[in-house]
């Protein structure tokens, strides 16, 4: 039977301290729900964090990398996979995930949003950007979900999940 993956994506640089802290949680109850947990993959922000999360509690981690080569890769990620595609390499994200939970907000992850919504997938936000609630629930009432906690985070995917 093919694992559940669940894809964090947020901010690398500039992501906030509430955001790594978000994503760390993430990271940790998506592994212990059995789920594998898929990033960006590199060794950056919400990236990095949500890896080292699930790792604390024995998750598997998969990363989708930009680049051709190794350099920046967490080291709390367990399966690199090497696009040589930059930020192409986000469709590549969101396609591959169940369900996807952006974890703050900047241009990166808003694009992640975009094409995950355009793929048909759920998305859940946790972010504090109320701007962005309001843009990404306008353009797919159904597909979007918006949380307050890590914890109604994982209620939700659960609920679309199950």
């Amino acid at each position: 039977m093919r694992r559940i993956i669940i894809g964090v994506m947020g901010r690398g640089e500039n992501a906030t301290a509430n955001d790594l802290q978000n994503a760390y949680a993430l990271g940790q109850l998506i592994a212990k729900q059995g789920w594998v947990l898929l990033t960006g993959g590199r060794n950056l922000g919400v990236m990095d964090a949500a890896s080292k999360g699930a790792k604390s509690a024995q998750g598997l981690t998969i990363g989708i990398l930009p680049s051709d080569n190794q350099d920046g890769i967490s080291s709390s990620v367990d399966i690199a996979i090497l696009t040589d595609m930059g930020n192409a390499r986000n469709n590549i994200n969101v396609l591959t995930s169940d369900v996807v939970i952006a974890c703050g907000m900047g241009a990166g992850t808003a694009s992640e949003i975009a094409l995950a919504l355009k793929g048909n997938k759920h998305v859940i936000l946790l972010t504090n950007d109320e701007e962005s609630k309001l843009f990404f629930k306008k353009l797919s009432p159904e597909n979007v979900h918006i949380v307050e906690s890590v914890e109604n985070a994982i209620i939700t995917a659960k609920a679309i999940l199950y």
